[in-house]
């Protein structure tokens, strides 16, 4: 049997679950010769928006990222399932929706053998399959200067080893790999040298215009910088190692930015991430690729395992939700891309989003509740939610900002991201034909998705769960928790 049927074999089993057969060590590319295939390389920040230079961000230097942006193609319109971390990855490295592989409440699952779903995998194992090294790199060698973070932070049980290796000087003589390297930076607490003006940054209209506001963005764009400054040493290692030619290089983020109205929320500053996808110099580039531009189709990150198993020569499998966007095997564009949000720490919520190229649709399953509902992590790591509480008891806030205060939040909101990128004006009880149009077609469309992807927060965990499941407790690693190594 030849390399190339036997792989279409083992394809077509993955397609039907049968995931027994495994390649040998020749076949899975453990050679030091040049791949065959294309090396892909996930270069994964938190908590991050689009804040680089290359994307017009003021007050941020970002010269390995914006070079980059100009390599390869910059995605204007690409959006995580979850505004925050666990959901988020447990939905990018399945390529399935949180909501509908149960792993939807943030850090749930940790203790009680929750398994994915049947034919559900990680990317690690489809890839592995693919005949793929696998890594999550902890060590680089002594002249990068820092080592990653390991993160997988999913919301659920692995058995085994979910890669082959947390070594960056294992990767040379182990081609093709899929690994990934996971920046700490922007996740607070911001601890980045100083550099960003607050005189001069750039202030969303939802926040009060405040030396605590300012000086608190100035930080995370302070830490975008630092972020840019890591990156550029992993890049520079890799072309030093002779692999630059040919990896393929993704450089994304889990969620949205770390501000209040931002991470854990279903707004564009929850879940709009930059996208930058460098191509390998010596594979063929795809279709819907061309070096040095900018691609404004909306993407998914559900997206992302799909579209690299396709590079891989695997055929995407048949539950799989997310959508190959590169190739000739590529979906059409996407019309509409979808996010959640459910208990996020011991704060109950329940939000469902739907967004086309111009409007969000957002539904508010509980809007008895305030934006503001009590979150420890919050209450000590932003700034600006405590001032928010002080600014509207002193009465100081505006509209848009006053509605981060009120007691109840609307049970739907409707924004024209053209018209209104902040998301400031809620069109639901708008008078105008179109945005009334939009609307009707919105809520149909994000019920039709509730309903067509079994989503499994429609009962809120019992206040109980949630309360005690929600507080991560001092010391605890969420890089581990989601993982069960294999039993010697």
């Amino acid at each position: 049997m030849t390399e190339l049927t036997r792989r279409e074999v083992i394809a077509g089993m993955m397609g039907l679950g049968l995931t027994g057969y495994v390649l040998s060590d020749e076949e899975r590319g453990r050679g030091g010769a040049s791949p065959s295939r294309p090396n892909i390389l996930w270069l994964i920040a938190e908590d991050f928006g689009p804040h680089l230079g290359c994307y017009g961000t003021k007050e941020v230097w970002t010269p390995n990222l914006d070079r980059l942006a100009a390599e390869g193609v910059r995605y204007t319109r690409c959006f995580t399932t979850a505004p925050v971390c666990s959901p988020s990855r447990s939905a990018f490295m399945t390529g399935m929706y949180q909501t509908t592989i149960g792993a939807h409440h943030h850090r749930s699952h940790r203790d009680d053998d929750y398994r994915l779903p049947e034919g559900v995998r990680v990317a690690t194992d489809w890839m592995r399959d693919a005949g793929y090294f696998t890594a999550n790199i902890r060590t680089f060698p002594q002249g990068v200067g820092f080592n990653g973070t390991g993160k997988t932070d999913w919301n659920f049980l692995y058995e085994g080893e979910p890669f082959d290796s947390d070594r960056w000087e294992d990767l040379k003589a182990h081609q093709p790999f899929f690994a990934q390297v996971n920046f700490r930076e922007t996740h607070r607490a911001f601890t980045s040298p100083r550099r960003a003006d607050p005189a001069k940054v750039e202030i969303p209209p939802y926040y009060p215009d405040h030396p605590v506001t300012r000086e608190d963005w100035a930080k995370y764009l302070d830490a975008a910088s630092e972020l840019d400054e890591k990156v550029g040493r992993v890049l520079r290692q890799l072309e030093s190692d002779g692999l630059a030619d040919n990896t393929i290089v993704f450089f994304f983020a889990d969620n949205g930015q770390a501000h209040v109205r931002g991470k854990q929320f279903c707004y564009d500053s929850g879940l709009h991430i930059p996208l930058l996808i460098r191509w390998a110099k010596n594979f063929p580039l795809p279709k819907h690729f061309q070096p040095g531009t900018v691609d404004h189709r909306l993407i998914s990150t559900i997206d992302f395992l799909p579209t690299i198993l396709d590079i891989a020569g695997m055929k995407k499998p048949p539950q799989m939700q997310g959508e190959v966007f590169l190739g000739d095997n590529a979906a059409p564009p996407r019309q509409y891309v979808f996010g959640a949000r459910d208990r996020c720490d011991e704060t109950v919520f329940r939000f469902r989003t739907v967004r086309d190229a111009r409007y969000r649709y957002i539904r508010n399953f509980t809007p008895d509740r305030p934006f503001l509902q009590p979150n420890a992590y919050k209450e000590r790591s932003y700034p600006v939610w405590n001032l928010l509480k002080q600014l509207d008891a002193e009465g100081k806030l505006t509209p848009a900002q006053k509605f981060l205060t009120a007691p109840t939040m609307p049970a739907e909101e409707l924004y024209d991201l053209e018209n209104d990128p902040h998301e400031v004006h809620n069109l639901v009880s708008s008078s105008d034909p179109e945005h009334q149009a939009a609307l009707r077609r919105l809520r149909a469309v994000l019920e039709k998705w509730i309903e067509e992807t079994n989503d499994q927060g429609r009962i809120l965990e019992p206040p109980e769960v949630a309360a005690a499941k929600g507080v991560t407790k001092p010391g605890s690693n969420p890089n581990a928790t989601a993982i069960r190594r294999r039993k010697s």
